[in-house]
């Protein structure tokens, strides 16, 4: 068994797909929102259907503010190692220090050969490998006096300027198989990162004790080396084999990888946008908890997926997660400023009913506390992507982006993604949030009815309200559509995100009013 102690991190491999460039931004945005660490693309040059992989990691870093980004791996053969080794460090000093990177010695040799790059044979590829190591980690070396210097087989340099030097210590992840790159991988790499379904089984393994010899040989530790993972599964209510079932065996499966194979980085290749949502909020958070406790030396297998540290979606920094404790109610919903945008109105205000008046008395624990605060933290999220969706706009009518991209980017929000007939709070919060039940099939609104009658004419004007709300995004859908065919549409356009922007920020703000004390009385989750 092999556990070197690492942190946990969870990742996205997207596919850098150039046929539609605002979705595949939009995923590795999303990533970012629902709570994941890391983003990371495929680097195939010779690919003329993707995108280039640097351009789109400087990209998506500037689109975002806190996830990591990573080429997973980069085609060394392609990218001279000086010159890359300054693209990093730029990125890295642009990004604020959220850059890793993954190199890799090269593959699809035609393809290479095609494009102006030499082909290697496989014990030239670990040789020209360890060299562009050298010149990349000398590059960065600005400590050092004197220019860079490696007189290699396949790589001289002689006497080039050092830096810039990153804004951290990027590591450098080498995708490796064969005995000779994993002994490099021992010696020079700070993160061994291969592809799950490549290997053979037995071969973390093995590829483990290559790397831990080779570590110690060089005199280095082998906690020194992160091991990451690329994988790829299905999720379904039924298990159907390795990383083919619901959420909680997907936990126990990478828990056990965690703990038995030393892995600690588990980056799922998919781009689909729900898979990501449910590999943050559900998986994720899971397997942290059942490989803490195992390194406590508890017991603990919970059946279903627990509460995540962050967010499903990134929320604003007034959040009020983290403050909840045992004592009064101290949950405050999100007041309805009154500001209105749009001269429509979604529905009469007026007429919206009242719930029961809460118990003053009555006192609540911390865990009911922050049940009910995770309503505001997921409503948080859909106001930040609200606020997304006004800049996106702005950008279409600027011209920065065209129609199509930005309905693409909207169409991977939680917002447009969450089925409103069945009420957001259930698809964003019971589905991801919950612990111990699985509720994925149930609405919320008839649990809230059958456990507190008095609710019934509020949740039914929540969920007449979330119908509208639903064909008011139908609404910004169409104008988008008709705004990609003709330009004079940008009034319309505009009025209907103004009509979304006021039903949604009014309703959300009705919906805590009305449910965040009784999801704390009634003990929900």
């Amino acid at each position: 068994m092999s556990d070197y102690g690492h942190d946990l991190i969870f990742g996205s491999f997207i596919t850098p797909g150039g046929a539609d460039p605002g979705r595949t931004v939009g995923l590795a945005v999303l990533a970012e929102q629902v709570g994941l660490d890391l983003v990371t693309f495929q680097d195939h040059p010779y690919q003329p259907a993707h995108l280039d992989t640097w351009t789109l990691l400087s990209f998506v870093a500037a689109r975002t503010n806190r996830v990591h980004v990573a080429a997973n791996v980069t085609n060394l053969p392609l990218r001279p190692p000086a010159v890359l080794a300054r693209s990093v460090a730029s990125l890295d000093l642009l990004s604020g220090g959220r850059v890793s990177l993954g190199l890799g010695a090269g593959a699809f040799w035609d393809a290479i050969e095609a494009m102006g790059g030499r082909r290697l044979t496989p014990a030239e590829g670990v040789r020209a490998l360890e060299e562009g190591i050298e010149v990349i980690r000398q590059v960065w070396d600005t400590g050092t006096r004197g220019g860079v210097r490696v007189d290699g087989e396949f790589y001289r340099v002689r006497g080039a300027k050092r830096g810039p030097a990153p804004a951290h210590p990027v590591p450098i992840w080498v995708g490796a198989y064969k005995p000779r790159m994993l002994q490099l991988t021992g010696r020079r790499g700070d993160g061994w990162l291969p592809t799950l379904g490549y290997l053979e089984p037995g071969a973390l393994a093995k590829g483990n004790a290559i790397i831990d010899d080779a570590a110690r040989q060089a005199g280095r530790s082998p906690a020194d080396v992160r091991r990451l993972l690329n994988i790829a599964g299905q999720f379904s209510a039924a298990g159907g084999g390795s990383l083919h079932g619901p959420a909680a065996q997907w936990a126990r499966e990478l828990a056990d990888l965690a703990l038995t194979e030393g892995v600690s980085a588990f980056i799922l290749a998919s781009d689909d946008p729900d898979d990501l949502r449910r590999f943050a909020g559900e998986v994720a958070p899971a397997v942290r908890e059942l490989v803490a406790a195992e390194r406590d030396g508890a017991t603990a297998v919970p059946p279903e997926p627990v509460s995540p540290p962050e967010p499903v979606v990134a929320a604003p920094a007034r959040s009020r997660r983290a403050t909840v404790a045992s004592g009064p109610f101290t949950v405050t919903p999100t007041p309805d400023d009154g500001v209105r945008r749009s001269d429509q109105a979604a529905w009469d205000e007026s007429t919206r009913p009242t719930g029961p008046t809460p118990d003053p008395e009555r006192t609540y624990t911390a865990h009911e506390q922050a049940t009910a605060a995770h309503l505001v933290d997921v409503h948080d999220g859909l106001r930040a992507e609200l606020a997304q969706i006004h800049d996106l706009i702005e950008q279409v009518a600027t011209g920065e982006i065209d129609a199509g991209a930005a309905r693409s980017h909207i169409n991977t929000m939680t917002m447009r993604q969450n089925r409103w007939t069945l009420g957001v709070y259930c698809e964003s919060y019971c589905r991801i949030v919950t612990t111990h039940h699985t509720l994925e099939d149930q609405s919320l609104f008839p649990w809230l009815r059958a456990r507190d009658p008095r609710l019934r004419p509020v949740v039914d004007r929540l969920e007449h309200e979330h119908h509208v709300i639903h064909d008011v995004l139908e609404g910004v859908d169409r104008a988008l559509v008709a705004y990609v065919g003709s330009t004079d549409g940008l009034a319309e356009l505009r009025a209907a995100v103004d009509l979304l922007s006021d039903a949604l920020l009014s309703h959300l703000s009705y919906e805590e009013r009305e449910l965040v004390e009784p999801l704390a009385r009634l003990g929900f989750g």
